[in-house]
């Protein structure tokens, strides 16, 4: 956001200004003040004005400088009402150099998950992709996707949805057998990180969030739910900036990102079939590594430390107990 934008939002936060009060302190004119207000209510910025000057109503919009507005983490928002992909915007982003930016859309036409499946992303719903530069090893990549499914988590409980995670970035709602997959979950949100890097240090880092948020579930695959049904709209300006300031505040302290997943994981303790490039493995999920490995204790070994399965990476499918 512009900064003589955000400073004029900063003075009217705190009361009603008149428009001279407003040039004399940005030392800017008074025909400048009328021009950027105008540009704050075009961008959804509720302003109203009288004789005695201007003042601060609220938030009408979705979109860049609203959700910038409050924000308590350090973020640009790039905000579009439909993109293609907005990870594969944050990857051209992220090859132009750029930091700390967050591509966000209300819609995306060509919506994709991993290994480039389709992902329904309709008008409502929260789509982002956050462009980071951490410079950490690759091996801890798998951190900031088990971030992003903790702050996804974190923000749908915090708008009345009773989410958990599936390892290891599924952000999903128990609920009936009948109504969800095989093992009863409804698919609420989903992580696709993806980045560029050397052997040892990562270039950069696109970690994408899809929150199925104020659609109808009727719209998205069936296994899936939405915000929407579980508890009603949520205020997605709001709801961004939760999701955000909680991703920011892991990224800063990857040694809390593990326990907060466990506390939210449903994966611990089912047993699961992990598929992967080198083949299935099928037993008890018993816990994670630091670096967010899946740890399963295959069926034929359960009483010996060896026969235990470190998973990187792979399709986690939650089975019926034996």
């Amino acid at each position: 956001m512009n900064e003589t934008r955000r400073a004029i939002l900063e003075e009217l936060s705190a009361g009603p200004v008149s428009g001279p009060e407003l040039a004399d302190a940005l030392g800017v004119s008074r025909a400048a003040v009328w021009k950027h207000v105008e540009e704050l209510r075009d961008a959804g910025f509720e302003i109203e004005s009288d004789p005695t000057g201007y003042r601060f109503e609220g938030v009408a919009a979705y979109g860049g400088p609203t959700v910038e507005f409050g924000l308590e983490a350090p973020f640009e928002i790039e905000y579009h009402d439909a993109v293609g992909s907005t990870n594969d915007r944050a990857r051209e982003l992220a090859t132009e150099g750029a930091e700390d930016v967050v591509v966000l859309a209300d819609e995306q036409t060509g919506g994709r998950g991993r290994l480039e499946r389709e992902w329904a992303a309709p008008s409502g719903g929260v789509w982002a992709s956050a462009v980071l530069r951490p410079g950490i090893a690759p091996l801890r990549a798998p951190l900031f996707t088990l971030a992003a499914a903790v702050a996804a988590a974190r923000a749908a409980r915090e708008a009345g949805v009773d989410a958990g995670i599936k390892w290891p970035n599924d952000v999903v709602v128990p609920g009936d057998e009948d109504d969800g997959d095989d093992t009863g979950y409804r698919k609420l949100a989903g992580i696709l990180t993806e980045m560029e890097g050397e052997t040892d240090r990562i270039e950069w880092l696109v970690v994408g969030i899809g929150v199925n948020a104020n659609v109808d579930a009727d719209d998205l695959p069936a296994g899936a739910t939405s915000i929407r049904d579980e508890a009603g709209d949520v205020d997605r300006r709001r709801f961004v900036q939760r999701l955000l300031e909680e991703f920011d505040a892991f990224r800063t302290d990857l040694d809390s990102i593990v326990p907060a997943w466990r506390e939210l994981a449903l994966t611990i303790g089912q047993r699961v079939r992990v598929d992967r490039p080198g083949g299935e493995v099928v037993g008890e999920a018993v816990d994670v590594t630091d670096t967010g490995a899946l740890v399963v204790e295959t069926d034929d070994g359960r009483e010996r430390e060896r026969e235990r399965e470190t998973v990187t990476a792979g399709d986690c499918e939650h089975l019926r107990p034996v």
